[in-house]
């Protein structure tokens, strides 16, 4: 299982917010790329990075630090926030992103997100299912769609979508552990997917039990910057596995 930490940027600086409520900013680190270079020091090879506020504005705002990342790190980023347009993908991989999350897109404009999926490739295109009661959220979690979880990634997966980011919001940023049974749950009904957990992960311990459901890859946050998880067991876990 692939161990990717989060980097959320508001005003170019690292942030975590709880419950994607942006009124809990918190700021862990003016500098994101010196929180890229510690993590690529501890041998973690890949990084989710958000542009908070380009999902606020709909549309990329904080390329520069996603291009100062792909210069003075060997990580490969996965980068989402605000990506509605074909320049906004453009910039994004001309900024060096290695794959992008789309989620917003894929529910009000469907038929750009799955020109994408042509156009770049299933391996360049992660699917954002984040949810709330099982409801997928939009607009970086302002707005609910009607649109139903695992009907969702169904429908996507007849378009040949592999990568999906599943986040339940009532978790993110709450420190309480993550959705184990959500994520069974999926894995039962859409088994052909490569499933990237994201929101609650608290300790340690809970990596091998997500590791064990199947999910591909966990994206860390909180954890790591409140130091509940270190990088030294991080770099542990990704020595164990590799090996």
């Amino acid at each position: 299982m692939r161990i990717i930490p989060a980097i959320d940027i508001i005003d170019g600086k690292c942030v975590r917010l709880s419950k994607g409520d942006y009124s809990t900013k918190k700021i862990y680190n003016e500098n994101p790329v010196e929180v890229a270079l510690e993590f690529e020091a501890s041998g973690i090879e890949y990084v989710h990075v958000v542009d908070l506020d380009g999902a606020k504005a709909s549309h990329i705002v904080n390329y520069k630090v996603l291009e100062q990342i792909a210069t003075k790190t060997k990580l490969s980023i996965d980068f989402g926030g605000g990506l509605k347009t074909d320049d906004d993908l453009r910039i994004a991989f001309e900024s060096g992103a290695k794959q992008i999350t789309g989620g917003s897109i894929a529910v009000k404009n469907p038929s750009i997100f799955k020109k994408w999926i042509t156009n770049y490739g299933t391996d360049k295109i992660i699917l954002g299912a984040d949810a709330h009661n099982e409801k997928i959220a939009i607009s970086g979690w302002q707005e609910e769609s009607n649109e139903e979880l695992i009907p969702f990634i169904q429908d996507y997966m007849k378009e040949g979508i592999q990568y999906v980011i599943c986040t339940d919001i009532a978790k993110d940023g709450m420190l309480e552990g993550p959705s184990f049974d959500l994520y069974k749950r999926i894995l039962a009904q859409c088994s052909d997917i490569h499933l990237i957990a994201s929101g609650g992960i608290s300790t340690f311990e809970e990596l091998p039990k997500l590791a064990e459901l199947g999910c591909e890859g966990t994206i860390i946050g909180k954890a790591i910057y409140e130091n509940r998880i270190s990088l030294k067991q991080l770099e542990q876990f990704i020595l164990t596995t590799n090996n």
